[in-house]
């Protein structure tokens, strides 16, 4: 009995160990004590994070009979002991690891005034993220073209490897003889002086210790003379159809200027109208001179303004050599009256206005 006292108050270091886990992965770490055979009531279990030099984090802990496992922002509900840790088992169980969760944890087990502790270093690695494929260069014909593969995270270090599959994807085949591995940098590989034979796809694969992610690209070369057969094509189609639009909208003016000159036909005046035609009266007997010639200046009258008032809407040019109208005067019996000729100031004074006759209307005479 002496001797297993004296083994249970010696202090007892569990040697240094290291975990390494995948993130998303669960882990225990260990830490076995020996002292809940001293007093149950002072009993202390305490877990620390060590971020760094000066820095660190309590996990989880046992203490007056209570465990809190909320200590932690980062880790909540992720950490909790793993069996009985009264009786002597205090390890650590972290569910779906993540990469904060790495670093120096310290197991602390104090009871009456006795220690024991244990260090753990924990690796979280991480998988490569899906890397992105992609191509850099022209895909023709005697062309050289780049392809280009990298993964966005994962632990360090990560190796990358190119293959060109099959057909049906089930088999993995060897690059084109002609291709190049850049050693600086192996997601690239070049493919140079491309041919038909180089059509294929061809799938990067990233790697590192804790898995691996791949991406797939399509490569199709290209004959030279199809592309300008094509863009030839494209060109003729553009060209046609510009010269189609151009043909309609000419057409649709030509039809819009036909229209606007059929509506304006009607509000037009000819020059060449002729004016109203005056009805001839002849002499019904020579008693009748006297009557002519008074009724003769006021039928002259009258045609003038009856003229000027059916010629207001014609905007004609007054011409200095019209002929002024002729009025007959008194003759002895047998003979016609010759025509007279009349004041062309008065008739102005009258209201009249001069009106532009036509050469064949000219020779009427009004008696």
């Amino acid at each position: 009995r002496f001797l297993f006292l004296i083994w249970s108050l010696i202090s007892t270091v569990e040697p240094y160990t290291e975990f390494k886990r995948v993130a998303e992965e669960n882990v225990t770490l260990p830490c076995h004590h020996r002292l809940g055979l001293l007093e149950q009531g002072s009993l202390d279990i305490e877990w620390l994070l060590h971020v760094s030099e000066t820095v660190q984090k309590a996990v989880i802990t046992y203490s007056g009979g209570h465990v809190y496992d909320d200590l932690n922002e980062d880790q909540k509900g992720r950490v909790s002991f793993t069996s009985n840790f009264r009786a002597g088992d205090a390890s650590l169980q972290i569910i779906s690891l993540q990469s904060s969760d790495a670093g120096k944890y310290i197991c602390k087990v104090k009871n009456a005034g006795q220690y024991e502790w244990a260090r753990i270093t924990l690796k979280v690695i991480e998988k490569p993220s899906k890397p992105k494929c992609w191509l850099e260069g022209e895909l023709l014909e005697g062309k050289d073209l780049s392809l280009q593969c990298r993964s966005a995270s994962g632990t360090a270090p990560i190796s990358y490897r190119w293959q060109r599959l099959s057909e049906d994807e089930e088999r993995a085949e060897h690059l084109p003889p002609t291709s190049r591995v850049n050693i600086s940098n192996p997601g690239q590989v070049l493919l140079k002086n491309l041919t038909q034979m180089t059509t294929g796809l061809y799938q990067c694969i990233a790697t590192n210790e804790a898995g691996q992610e791949n991406c797939v690209v399509q490569v199709t070369v290209q004959q030279a003379q199809n592309i300008g057969m094509i863009a030839g094509a494209v060109c003729g189609v553009v060209v046609g159809l510009c010269l189609l639009l151009l043909v309609v909208r000419l057409t649709i003016r030509r039809k819009e200027k036909k229209r606007y000159e059929e509506e304006e036909a009607p509000n037009e005046i000819r020059e060449d109208a002729e004016a109203p035609k005056a009805h001839l009266v002849k002499p019904s007997s020579s008693s009748s001179g006297s009557r002519s010639s008074r009724s003769g200046s006021s039928s002259t009258r009258s045609t003038a303004n009856s003229a000027s008032r059916s010629q207001r809407t014609l905007s004609t040019e007054a011409t200095p050599h019209l002929t002024p109208p002729q009025y007959s005067q008194k003759e002895p019996e047998g003979r016609e009256p010759e025509p007279k000729k009349v004041d062309y100031a008065n008739l102005m004074k009258m209201g009249a206005t001069l009106v532009m006759v036509p050469a064949q209307s000219r020779a009427f005479q009004t008696v």
